[in-house]
Parts: C-alpha cells; structure tokens; sequence
C-alpha cells in the first residue's frame, strides 16, 4: 500500500497555542524502505547567509534532510535578498547542502521593477535546471520569490516529481489588503489562478498557523494534503545573554536603557505606526529607547519619522549576522511584535518566536483573533493592544519599565518555556521533515 500524506502523526498534529495547556510533540524519523539517492531540490530566492527569515528557515530543512541522508540541492540568488551588493559564491557545500547561487536572479526590493526583472531571472534559470536536472526526486518551494510555485508545477508536468508547498505568506491576498490591486482585476485573477495550480499539483502544502489553513482550504481539495506547522526560532544562533554581559548594548549605548525592540521586515504588512507614535510620546523619558532592527520596503519610513520627530530615543540598524543574532535580540527588555489589522492568515510574524526563545516578554500590536494573539493572551508572557491605542501601548510601556527585573524574566521565561514544549526547532522542524519524507518515499513505492 503506497503511503499517504495523510500520515496519522501529522494528519493529527495539533495547533499547541490556541486552547488548554500546550502539548508536547515527539518527533521521530521515518523509516525509509531503501536509501533514496535521486537528487531533492530546494527552489529560492534567498537561503544563508542572507539574514532573511524565508532563507534560515528553508535552511533548516535543507541541513535536517541531508543530515538523514538525502541529497539535497538548492537553486537560490547569488545576491542578498534586501541588499543586492552583497554577493554570495556560485557553489558551495553548506552541512551537506549543495547550494547553487544563480546570476542576475536579485537586484534588491527597492523598486518594482528591479525585483520583477530579478524574480523573471531566477525562475527561468530555476525551471531549466528543474527540468533537465538528472535523478530528480522531489521539489520543495516556499513564496520566495512569489511566483515560485508555477516553476515547480511546470516541472513536475515534465517530471512527474511530488512537490512540497511551504506557504510564508499568501498571495494575491496581501496585495488585496495593502490595496496594491484592484479586487477582481486581471493581477488578481491571474495570481488566484496561479494559486490554485500550485495547490492542485501540490503533494504537500504547509500551512504556518490555522488561519491560514482556513485561507488555503477553499481552494482546493487539502483533506490530505495539509498540514499546520508553525515556524520555528533559529534556536543553533539564539541564546539569552544577560545584559550585563551583552556587548550589543553597550556598543550602542543601551547600558542603563529599557529597550523596546522591533526586529526583523520593516513592512507595510507589519505597521509599525502606533510604536512610532508611543515613540514620540515618550521621548523625553531618558530611560527608555526604541530600536528598530532590519530591513524591507518599510525601513526607510521609518528613517524618515525618526529624522523629522528628531528622535534621540530611538535606534535604527539593519538586519544582524547570523553570528550576533543572539546578542542584538538579547539586548531588547521587550520585543514589539506588528500584525496589520488585514493580514491574519496572509503572514505571520515568525519574529515572536526569537523574543520567546531569548526570554523576553512581548508586546503585540494587531488583532485578534490570530495566531500571536492566540499565544501571547493565553500564556501571559507579553501585553497586546490594537493598532491606534496610542495611550494604552505608552501605558504598558512605562508600566514595564517600572516593573522589577525578576517579574520581566519570569513573563520571558513563560514564553521560553511554550516554545521549548510545542514550539522549538527540533519538534517543527523534526515534523516539517518527516512530512518530506513521506512524500518522497510515495514516490518510491
């Protein structure tokens, strides 16, 4: 009998943060019935060194799938992602990984037009080598860059190869929500189309939270095809380090501070005006600073605010080596964590799980219901107001400013200890690649 998707153990996967206490989940790997020695292919436009989260994320996959014995091979831009003078070797071998950087595939997000060109040059390049690729066994992709998933399709219709869908985000419906397109118009139609393609020919499609789930549902027959897998923290680069021993704070003189952070994409999708506000409102307030780490299409904004409002209390810095990760998360006493109002199901603000895995509580600006809404009001390890609650956000900020030390460490030792039950890498990421497996060996039986 040929296995299915549907495998019990992840057919049965629960959703840990949304009722009742959380639920440990044992990973295991999966027998295989014979060592697979065809080639596994990763199709992105970002993978590390590059600081973005899609491209650590993939990463993970890709070293746990060659580290149980699988080749694994990865198609990804020789540039980074959000800075497009940085460039990366044209191969290499990373934890087993053998990673191909393909040329003129990212010009950075700076404009439309330079990311239409780049996207337009990866997938041809990525759909040639897909196609005449020798001992081809599978093919995983994400939404990086967005239309990804047609190069997979077209290659399975040449191969007959099964395809993993990791769904980051979703799209035509975060271009709906920012109003970047007109509802029902040919963009629109067109990407919808294209989704749907994708998810048909699919063997399986992951979804990162159950609102998302709900959003994929309708488009296609996903009984046994879908699972629900959060991402996880980078938990290899991500350790609390006290912050008497922190060498961030005190190369950006944070020593004595009370430090609210946002870190990670600066995005419309993610608003950051209400923290920009309480900035305002507190800038006179000597012991506190606001830091935004990172980058994206919404970092110049934010530059900008800072200059015109003449913000001496806040701190703007690009994204952080992999390397320093640990100590620039570290330095925060509270991470602000944004979710636009429109975007449930569309993203998820995977920034959380660094704040939980470094310890410190969290204050999310967004709606609820939704996935961090979810975590954060059940387990009690951060605060959560709406977007435009200026007064209330200003409240709790200082309220945790004047709060001791112990009480901050036991609200971030809440969160650490959700993550390391349902949440940490090993558990999703040891699931995640189960998942593959089982599609891989459908193929082989």
């Amino acid at each position: 009998m040929n296995p299915s998707i549907a495998h019990p153990r992840l057919q049965a996967y629960p959703e840990p943060i949304t009722q009742g206490r959380p639920v440990r989940l044992r990973t295991r790997r999966v027998k295989r019935s014979r060592q697979i020695k065809d080639r596994f292919v990763i199709f992105t436009q970002v993978f590390i060194p590059d600081p973005a989260s899609v491209g650590q994320h993939i990463a993970d996959v890709a070293f746990e799938m060659a580290r149980r014995g699988y080749k694994v091979r990865v198609y990804t831009a020789n540039r980074g992602y959000d800075d497009p003078s940085v460039k990366y070797p044209k191969r290499e071998v990373i934890n087993g990984v053998d990673v191909f950087r393909l040329p003129l595939s990212s010009f950075g997000k700076r404009s439309i037009l330079t990311r239409i060109i780049g996207t337009a040059s990866f997938m041809i390049q990525a759909v040639t080598r897909g196609i005449f690729m020798q001992n081809l066994a599978g093919i995983l992709f994400s939404t990086s860059p967005p239309l990804v998933g047609i190069v997979a399709t077209v290659v399975r219709m040449f191969r007959g190869v099964p395809l993993a869908y990791w769904a980051m985000d979703l799209n035509p419906d975060q271009l709906l929500a920012l109003n970047k397109i007109p509802k029902g118009g040919l963009v629109a139609r067109t990407l919808e189309a294209g989704n749907r393609l994708v998810l048909q020919n699919a063997t399986l499609v992951v979804a990162l939270d159950r609102f998302m789930a709900d959003r994929l549902r309708p488009r296609g027959r996903l009984r046994d095809k879908m699972v629900v897998i959060p991402p996880w923290p980078h938990e290899t680069f991500v350790d609390p380090v006290p912050h008497e021993k922190n060498p961030f704070r005190k190369k950006h003189g944070l020593d004595d501070k009370f430090v609210v952070m946002y870190s990670g994409n600066h995005s419309p999708s993610n608003p950051l005006n209400t923290l920009l506000d309480a900035a305002v409102r507190l800038k006179d307030d000597a012991r506190i600073r606001f830091a935004f780490v990172g980058g994206g299409i919404g970092k110049k904004a934010v530059e900008e605010f800072v200059t015109s409002h003449k913000l001496t209390n806040c701190l703007t810095l690009p994204y952080q080596p992999m390397s320093e990760l640990r100590y620039s998360l570290s330095a925060a006493d509270v991470h602000a964590v944004s979710l636009g109002n429109e975007m449930v199901g569309i993203i998820h603000p995977c920034k959380v799980y660094g704040a939980m895995a470094v310890a410190r509580p969290v204050l999310f600006l967004g709606p609820a219901p939704s996935h961090i809404a979810d975590l954060v009001d059940e387990h009690r390890f951060g605060v959560h107001h709406a977007h435009g609650q200026v007064d209330a956000v200003v409240a709790s900020i200082q309220r945790l400013s004047h709060e001791r030390r112990e009480t901050l460490e036991a609200m971030g030792r809440e969160g650490q200890q959700v993550l390391r039950e349902s949440l940490s890498q090993e558990i999703l990421c040891g699931r995640f690649c189960d998942g593959m497996e089982l599609m891989l060996l459908k193929r082989l039986i």
